[in-house]
């Protein structure tokens, strides 16, 4: 999910933002007789996504003789904190692959820069709009969409097919009764759900509600909607053919090596896990991957969180090493860089040109793509990917019996006047 943040130590991050200074980057005049490096700090998966990013770099480089791109690998659960620190010390990277919720909390700071108008963004008709909608804070766009996904219920064919069941559950009361004939049929679970609030969001949006609502500055975590949703998360956990709750701190890869090795049926996943499902043993033939929209509440609605990365740019750096950032990301968000790296890693991409017949070919991408009509595009909220910290606290302990729901939905709220003091409760 790559959604945590971990707390980063303050000397790795110093020595990274002395790494991106090092490189050419923040403020001095540009002015050089070479030619021009630029940092790139990527967040990708270092096995497998990684690889395609360094080629597309060595790519450009070829293209660009005046240009050199200093590649970074920069682990996803500590860029957030590394940029924070890295810009406000004024010796950031040049070009930044900042997960979608970052990049207005990172605008609304001033270390991104605006790219309304610029070559970067030259091709924003050939974009999803809602993805450009993300990539915006106060009418300004901070970021090109690179990549993007969204959360999808994933099941074995194989093992539906020999309960008897021939399509995917619609709602979470089709899938419990799903789950125990699985288990009756095949001995194996039905379902196994996360504890982790990005994906529980999936049962709020169900319930036609949200952690807060932007536009009326409410947190409605809390709210009697809010309760139901999480009240019907907290039943996926118990009954027959349900897998109990895992509290543990490898839950995520616990979760995961079940459902690709076939002792598992359906579990709810992005599309960054394509490439490892199709290791797992169960999925050998890719066929026998099923994706569809994550089940409905009782609303009858059904969704899942946008999420994705941008590329944006540092607004410290000078002139010449923004220009050639700029160019730099219009390479890497082409059609044709896009279609590369979908090919390559089994990402969705953010154009509509790049989705290929060669890409669509691949059944996780085309499956996933078939599923984006439901996703809910976050609200530009710089704050908001950040609400999920305290969830992330309570509901393990919601699922875990260790607290009730009341008391978890009361702490959340707690904690999220702190993080929105302008909202109401």
């Amino acid at each position: 999910m790559r959604r945590g943040i971990a707390a980063s130590a303050l000397v790795a991050s110093l020595a990274l933002a002395a790494t991106a200074c090092g490189s050419g980057s923040g403020s001095g005049s540009g002015k050089s007789d070479g030619p021009v490096t630029i940092t790139w700090w990527d967040t990708s998966n270092a096995t497998n996504e990684a690889p395609t990013y360094k080629a597309l770099v060595q790519k450009f480089e070829a293209a660009n003789k005046n240009i050199k791109v200093k590649y970074v690998d920069v682990p996803f659960d500590q860029a957030q904190n590394k940029f924070d620190t890295a810009a406000g010390s004024k010796g950031a990277p040049d070009v930044l692959r900042s997960e979608v919720g970052w990049t207005p909390a990172f605008a609304k700071k001033g270390y991104f820069l605006p790219l309304d108008g610029t070559e970067a963004l030259a091709d924003q008709a050939k974009f999803q709009p809602s993805l450009i909608q993300q990539a915006q804070y106060q009418g300004k766009t901070y970021g090109v969409p690179l990549v993007t996904d969204t959360l999808a219920l994933v099941y074995n064919k194989a093992l539906f097919k020999k309960a008897g069941i021939t399509e995917a559950p619609k709602s979470w009361d089709e899938l419990k009764s799903d789950a125990a004939k699985i288990q009756a049929k095949t001995g194996q679970y039905g379902y196994w759900g996360s504890t982790q609030a990005y994906y529980a969001q999936t049962f709020l949006y169900g319930e036609g509600t949200d952690t807060v609502d932007a536009s009326a500055k409410k947190i409605t975590v809390d709210s009697p909607a809010a309760k139901k949703a999480y009240g019907t998360w907290l039943s996926t956990f118990s009954g027959k053919g349900l897998h109990k709750a895992d509290t543990t701190a490898d839950a995520y890869a616990h979760i995961q090596d079940a459902f690709v090795n076939g002792k598992v049926a359906a579990i709810v996943q992005g599309p960054w896990e394509i490439t490892n499902f199709y290791k797992g043993s169960a999925f050998k033939d890719k066929s026998n991957l099923g994706i569809a929209t994550v089940p409905a509440g009782s609303t009858g609605k059904a969704g899942a969180p946008t999420g994705g990365h941008n590329l944006s740019v540092y607004a410290g750096s000078d002139k010449a090493h923004q220009e050639a950032a700029l160019k730099f990301v219009k390479f890497m968000t082409s059609a044709s860089s896009q279609e590369t790296i979908a090919l390559k890693n089994s990402t969705l991409p953010t154009r509509s040109d790049a989705y290929t017949a060669q890409v669509k070919a691949d059944p996780g991408i085309a499956g996933y793509q078939s599923v984006l009509s439901a996703a809910q595009p976050r609200p530009a909220l710089p704050e908001y990917s950040s609400l999920w910290g305290p969830l992330d606290t309570e509901l393990p302990k919601i699922a875990g019996g260790k607290e009730s729901l009341d008391q978890g939905l009361s702490n959340a709220e707690a904690a999220f006047t702190k993080l929105v003091p302008d909202f109401s409760k």
